[in-house]
């Protein structure tokens, strides 16, 4: 048999456990290029650098009209 506990833990322990599982906002840094915010350690998704290098072909978007 699995051993059990002598007493029911209230429900505001079970919120006390759980504090630290909250979720948090991305830390966002400035692009050291185009200065736009990106993830840290990610390449730039608006000019495609990582660490002052072109890692990506970024395509622009055609304008219509």
């Amino acid at each position: 048999m699995a051993p059990l506990p002598k007493k029911r833990c209230p429900k505001a322990h079970q919120g006390n456990r759980r504090s630290h599982m909250a979720r948090k906002a991305p830390a966002l840094v400035l692009c050291s290029q185009c200065r736009s915010p990106k993830l840290a350690h990610q390449v730039c998704p608006t000019c495609g650098t990582y660490a002052g290098r072109e890692v990506l072909k970024v395509k622009t978007e055609a304008k219509k009209g």
